[in-house]
């Protein structure tokens, strides 16, 4: 079957995590996607070991084309790329593409039928729309930091970049929206994500708390402030697994499985109001339930009877953890040296998207060559263009 996206270019001027995962959500769907880097390569190739991290996790199945993009003869090979293109996907520093001729206005004024898309820090159109952003920045000033960690301790980020992955997938989705409009109507479009949005939604039901009762949320750590026991800790024998069951029959449920049927009929919980107000004293009498149980007794013990627990992983353990393994997320890929390698795949499964094309992220350069024949370059002036580092060449 043909893939969603055969057939469809992308011209990707992404750097780090939030551009970068956006298209390659859509090389998975089967768009060739072409990478545009500078001739020293994207910033995520500066920074050792997490950019290698990046580069491997977002940069799949996609052609390399290195071009100085400063040199107007870089520019020029741009808008060409770009001529051929439906989607094309930046999150440079604000301004950095329009100093270039190649921001949203130049290219759709060229090009009424791409789709133009943007990821900012702080939107395109605040009083901080020329800051430069990052995920740390949107957690900071989106309300994230403040409502993560204990309550009597510093605010705390997610730990690891939730906003810049969350924000690929939202971008994703609009590109993909933008790009059905272009199929049905002929016109192409302006996309726009920044991160600080994205960061804002993700915390809907806390907002939606806050917007019906002008409460803010505040940090407590582990646990949810207006419903318990909601994602509460227990230790274990041999581990911790978080339970959830805050409903009155879920809570009766777990009471019963554990063998504390005298706990509902405490006043102190008999309903989710008295536990919420006297929370230390119920996770008091619930760890010492589960404090004689191995994770896995719990677990054999909680989800086949409908109660909501998880056991708390290390990455060893989710590695291993046959539901993981069972949905083929992990992919075996050819590396840019040609060895195999193990990276991440998407987490969706499309009938007609069985499998990667199993190349990993290409070295720096790798596909500038080819990209450029394609073109109408001649071997001659290719190689000219390298000797004047206009362009860089695979190594």
């Amino acid at each position: 079957m043909n893939a969603p996206l055969e057939g469809v270019r992308v011209v990707d001027f992404g750097q780090f995590i939030a551009a970068p995962a956006a298209t390659q959500i859509l090389a998975d769907l089967g768009a060739d996607v072409v990478k545009v880097e500078p001739v020293t390569g994207e910033a995520a190739r500066q920074i050792g070991l997490y950019g290698e991290a990046i580069l491997r996790t977002y940069n799949r199945d996609k052609r390399c084309v290195a071009l100085d993009l400063k040199d107007p003869r870089g520019q020029k090979i741009a808008h060409q790329l770009i001529e051929g293109a439906d989607i094309v996907v930046q999150n440079l520093r604000p301004g950095v593409m329009e100093r270039f001729g190649l921001g949203a206005s130049a290219v759709r004024a060229a090009h009424p039928e791409v789709v133009y898309a943007t990821v900012s820090g702080f939107g395109l159109h605040g009083p901080s729309r020329d800051r430069p952003g990052l995920d740390i920045a949107a957690q900071a000033e989106s309300g994230i930091m403040w409502v993560t960690g204990e309550a009597d301790g510093e605010p705390q980020r997610v730990g690891f970049p939730v906003v810049d992955a969350a924000a690929a997938h939202v971008l994703a989705q609009a590109v993909l929206g933008a790009y059905v409009r272009r199929l049905r109507f002929g016109a192409g479009d302006e996309v726009e994500v920044s991160l600080l949005e994205v960061a804002v939604h993700l915390q809907g039901p806390n907002w939606g708390e806050y917007l019906l009762t002008g409460n803010p949320p505040v940090r407590s750590g582990n646990g949810q402030p207006t419903v318990a026991p909601a994602a509460d800790i227990m230790p274990t024998a041999d581990g911790a697994v978080v339970v959830s069951a805050y409903s009155a029959p879920h809570f009766e449920k777990l009471c019963r499985l554990i063998e504390r049927t005298d706990l509902p009929l405490d006043e102190r919980f008999a309903s989710n109001q008295a536990r919420v107000a006297h929370r230390p004293a119920l996770l008091a009498e619930l760890r010492a339930a589960f404090a004689g149980l191995t994770t896995d007794e719990a677990m054999d013990l909680l989800t086949p009877n409908g109660v909501v627990a998880g056991r708390i992983s290390g990455y060893d353990e989710v590695r291993r953890n046959p539901d993981v393994v069972a949905s083929g997320l992990f992919l075996d890929v050819a590396g840019a040296d040609g060895a195999q390698q193990t990276t991440l795949g998407s987490p969706w499964r499309l009938g007609s998207v069985t499998e990667s094309r199993g190349k990993g992220a290409s070295g720096l350069g790798r596909h500038t060559a080819e990209l450029l024949g394609q073109l109408g370059y001649t071997a001659r002036e290719i190689a000219g263009l390298a000797a004047e580092s206009v362009i860089h060449l695979a190594d």
